[in-house]
């Protein structure tokens, strides 16, 4: 993506380059309403949108739909722009376009999160620039939560919920030759090898029951079924019940020695 020439059929490589008198130029006639100027304008600022949107690759997005949002975020920009503030149009739309991609983001995120917890994710981090510029250092969650009127717990989970899922193909190191990936970090104390071995016996073992025993230990051990409700079930007695059990767990054992 880094190398990539043409987005969404503009020519990067060709984008018009405006100097600050001309940008004043064209915002004055855009106030104005006029159109051309505002076309120029865009043109004049694509440059811009590209070199906001490069922090956000390596997350599997298409350039193509990256820059289509910083666009997005220019245009709401130009439209915002105030002439009789001090500040330059880059600074005033960077952030914008940031904005714009980071929704974006957020609201494609493959894990689905629910409008209110997205609204507060969306204060919280308002919240936390805005107290990080008045008093220089970063507000812990508690403060957070006392401004917005909320809970930490709520806090920190809202911020929790809108984060970019990774993949457990993503690589966590490599050495030149040979990458380490996310999934061969992660244990799985649950299906072990060992585990799954002794699960295939049973299985195998199983194979040699009668199919009453089969039955019974499936719904008592596999389903959670009481004696009692097997018995109901399978018009059999609890006591029945009880002793085919027994004799298959008996049997299991032995196969499994």
């Amino acid at each position: 993506m880094l190398n990539k020439v043409e987005i969404c059929g503009v020519n990067t490589s060709n984008l018009p380059v405006l100097n600050r008198e001309k940008k004043e130029e064209l915002l004055k006639r855009i106030k104005n309403g006029d159109e051309e100027a505002r076309t120029e304008f865009i043109k004049g600022n694509l440059r811009l949108v590209l070199s906001v949107i490069q922090r956000f690759y390596g997350r599997g997005e298409n350039a193509d739909d990256l820059f289509q949002i910083g666009c997005v975020g220019l245009i709401k920009a130009i439209d915002n722009f105030d002439l009789n503030q001090n500040v330059q149009f880059s600074t005033y739309a960077v952030p914008m376009i940031i904005g714009e991609v980071r929704r974006y983001l957020r609201d494609n995120n493959s894990i689905r999160v629910s409008r209110s917890v997205k609204d507060l994710a969306y204060k919280v981090i308002q919240c936390k620039e805005r107290i990080s510029k008045q008093t220089g250092k970063e507000p812990s969650i508690e403060q957070i939560a006392k401004e917005l009127n909320s809970t930490p717990e709520d806090v920190a989970y809202s911020l929790d919920a809108i984060q970019t899922p990774i993949s457990l193909q993503d690589p966590v190191y490599s050495d030149g030759t040979d990458n380490i990936y996310i999934m061969d970090q992660v244990r799985d104390d649950k299906n072990s090898d060992e585990k799954w071995a002794e699960n295939l016996t049973i299985i195998q073992s199983m194979k040699k029951l009668s199919d009453k025993e089969k039955e019974i230990i499936v719904r008592r051990f596999f389903d959670g079924r009481t004696q009692m409700e097997v018995a109901e079930e399978i018009g059999i007695s609890q006591a029945q019940v009880s002793r085919l059990e027994k004799n298959a767990i008996n049997h299991i054992r032995r196969l499994f020695k």
